[in-house]
């Protein structure tokens, strides 16, 4: 067991996009400079003065590489440890060269395990060890001293870490959230589908029916389109079987969508009034696009239910125009936390990018919370053309 863990340690591979640099890495950069310029002018028992600032220096600079050299940027700064602790050694100063600021080293410490691959964390972690335990070993301080310093150097790490973890199992639930609602949309675009081609069957075995004293290539026609019929429904029922749930039903009903809206928000037990506004041509929707502007209210009003704090009122307005449909949905309470999108809105972006539109959602100007959504009617009804019916 402990070898297979150790194992997926080293084969771990780095975070992806990690960013090259953003505006605190200048900010860390001036703060560590700041403090070297001031500690080298205000105290007085600096050994080896020019060594030292220059020493720290490059170690105020080893930060602006952490995220994407994590392991070369923590084997240089604790190199360089090593080689002037060796270097005092020799020398034997009577106080240890360096200064305070040089503690900017622990970011270097933080970023490894948070930006590292599983092999650069296990040979970082190995140079910081040696750097700590040579310099354990040649200062004459006491054992527990060391021992909190062991701590100290190593706490930016576990941090780093445990922020790591947390990012990558909020990203996997996210993954698990759009998976579904993939899933869910397959599942619609099949029950709807599937509905008007069992029609479609229906009607072409009746024809055979009727056509008994016709023309041989009428009942021909008719058995193709029974033929090819049948084929389109078990087709798609195979395709779309492995994304279902293996305990989930073979019904054949379309989904929820807007006709539906009028029950969902006159539903008993909701403490919000919901103002629903319908405007254009909306009974001639697309299945996909229909559930989807169903779902996008179904959670909004969902969200605005649970975390709508004082609100009174729910303003829910679905407008169809010539070649898009907008869902606004808003509410006039004060919102909880921190504001963070949850899962449920990680899903609905997930469908409305998946039809070729998007979604957004934040925080009111005034107050409230706001759910905005642009849906195309079709990705490529602009370029499209009815067919002549014969």
């Amino acid at each position: 067991m402990l070898r297979d863990d150790l194992r997926t340690l080293w084969t771990e591979p780095r975070p992806p996009d990690a960013p090259a640099r953003v505006w605190r890495d200048w900010v860390l950069l001036a703060a560590g400079l700041g403090g070297v310029v001031l500690e080298a002018t205000l105290r007085e028992n600096v050994v080896w003065r020019p060594v030292a600032v220059v020493f720290t220096v490059w170690l105020c600079l080893l930060p602006l590489w952490r995220r994407t050299r994590p392991l070369a940027m923590v084997t240089l700064a604790f190199g360089s440890v090593i080689l002037l602790q060796v270097a005092s050694l020799v020398a034997a100063p009577r106080e240890p060269v360096g200064l305070y600021t040089g503690a900017v080293v622990l970011v270097l410490v933080y970023a490894l395990p948070r930006w590292g691959s599983g092999r650069e964390i296990v040979l970082g972690v190995t140079v910081v060890l040696a750097a700590a335990a040579l310099c354990s070993v040649t200062d004459e301080t006491p054992v527990v001293e060391n021992l909190v310093g062991f701590v100290f150097l190593l706490l930016p790490g576990v941090f780093g870490a445990a922020v790591r973890f947390w990012v990558t199992a909020r990203e996997r639930q996210l993954e698990q959230v759009r998976s579904r609602e993939r899933e869910q949309l397959a599942r619609e675009l099949h029950d709807t589908v599937a509905h008007h081609v069992s029609a479609m069957v229906i009607i072409a075995q009746a024809g055979r029916v009727l056509a008994g004293a016709d023309p041989s290539a009428a009942v021909e026609a008719l058995e193709g389109v029974e033929e090819e019929g049948a084929r389109t429904l078990e087709e798609m029922r195979a395709m779309v079987a492995a994304l279902r749930d293996r305990g989930a039903g073979a019904e054949l009903a379309p989904p929820a969508g807007v006709a539906d809206l009028e029950r969902l928000v006159r539903t008993p037990g909701g403490r919000l009034k919901v103002d629903l506004g319908l405007d254009g041509e909306l009974d001639s929707l697309p299945p996909a696009l229909d559930a989807a502007v169903y779902r996008i209210v179904q959670e909004s009003v969902t969200n605005a239910m649970r975390h709508a704090v004082t609100a009174t009122e729910v303003l829910v307005r679905v407008t169809a125009e010539r070649h898009k449909v907008r869902v606004s949905v808003r509410d006039n309470g004060q919102r909880t936390g921190r504001g963070r999108d949850g899962y449920g809105l990680a899903g609905l972006r997930e469908r409305a990018a998946l039809l070729g539109g998007e979604l957004q959602a934040g925080p009111g100007a005034d107050q409230g919370w706001h759910v905005e959504a642009e849906l195309p009617r079709g990705r490529t009804e602009s370029g499209a053309h009815p067919r002549p019916r014969r």
